[in-house]
């Protein structure tokens, strides 16, 4: 499954992209005085091959999973919060529901390892693994196929809805302790230390977070995780939440859809994907700035500028919510702003 997914991400269409650029050029407006919205525009031109691009189905895919790393006293809530919030997706009712409702897009909740068993329910998606990972402090989080496993539900989650006609997706998690993971993730990644890529997460104290920094730093030590071998440092160090973000984002890479990367830990699993396949980076759009320390760190390995700056650290897919709405005005803009000629404006004096 690995090998097809990876072997069908291609680079974007530069071409298509000048295409836009011209157009954009000639709408009634100076060169570029819409700034990033322009940039924004392009570059969706660029990744679904059509201008103007097409916005209409969005979706948002917030995955769930539990962390065995939690009970080294890393989060400022209880495991039983992932299972809880859960809930709450289903219901609509959390911030992730209320900002796609507004641009839109439709929500996607899976389980991908809780701890709590929740009740079945038609609008949850389950997948799990196990139930959560285990403590990463003292052995890998999971094994390799469970890392692979995981990954394969992300691609499967956007197959299926890329039949239904998904036309962009954003990534989104939930999982008490998943900024412990996706700080041992970035920090193996990216070689930088862990103090600078852990943050506060839920809100923890000073003490707390000094505990956090040392598990994170044993966590590396014990398992040694490779980092020129993403699915190595996922199954020792992720989260099957995180795994399966990975896996979302090479599917919508594969099908040259947009993929909105919500904050840090959501880009955590960015630069996984990037890591098995360097030429998805051109279809992730980095939505917003995260104020999880980490999360500077992941946009400079990825390349990227955000479009939002607002200092969020919720996830669940919130910021991705924000720009999927950023991203249908920079296709409103080329679908349906006049040009000087067909206006009858005058252009620039030569």
């Amino acid at each position: 499954m690995l090998t097809k997914l990876l072997s069908a991400i291609v680079p974007p269409d530069a071409e298509a992209g000048a295409i836009a650029q011209e157009r954009l050029d000639r709408l009634t407006k100076p060169p570029g005085s819409l700034g990033r919205l322009e940039e924004l525009a392009r570059r969706l031109v660029e990744i679904s091959g059509r201008c103007p691009p097409v916005i209409e189905r969005p979706v948002i895919f917030t995955l769930a999973a539990d962390h065995g790393v939690t009970v080294e006293g890393v989060s400022a809530y209880p495991q039983v919060v992932t299972a809880q919030m859960v809930e709450n997706f289903l219901a609509g009712g959390a911030a992730v529901n209320v900002l796609a409702r507004h641009v839109g897009a439709t929500v996607v909740v899976a389980d991908l390892g809780l701890a709590t068993p929740l009740p079945d329910r038609p609008e949850l998606v389950r997948r799990p693994i196990a139930a959560g990972t285990a403590n990463m402090a003292i052995g890998p989080a999971m094994t390799r196929d469970e890392a692979l496993r995981a990954l394969a539900v992300g691609a499967e989650l956007v197959e299926a809805e890329w039949a239904r006609g998904a036309d962009a997706i954003g990534t989104g998690e939930m999982g008490i302790g998943n900024t412990t993971a996706a700080s041992a993730v970035v920090a193996a990644l990216t070689g930088v230390p862990v103090e600078e890529v852990t943050g506060l997460g839920t809100g923890i104290e000073h003490a707390a977070w000094r505990r956090k920094v040392s598990v994170i730093e044993r966590a590396l030590a014990v398992n040694q995780p490779d980092p020129a071998d993403a699915i190595d440092v996922l199954a020792k160090v992720g989260g099957f939440e995180i795994a399966g973000l990975t896996g979302v984002a090479l599917a919508g890479a594969a099908h040259r859809l947009p993929v909105f990367v919500d904050g840090f830990i959501a880009g955590a699993a960015a630069l996984c994907a990037v890591g098995l396949a360097p030429d998805a980076r051109g279809y992730l759009i980095a939505s917003h700035r995260s104020v999880e320390p980490g999360h500077r760190h992941v946009l400079d390995a990825l390349g990227q500028t955000p479009y939002l700056d607002l200092g969020m650290r919720l996830g669940e897919g919130t910021g991705a919510a924000l720009c999927i709405g950023l991203a249908r005005a920079a296709a409103a803009i080329l679908r349906e702003m006049a040009t000087f000629k067909s206006a009858g404006v005058s252009g620039r004096t030569p």
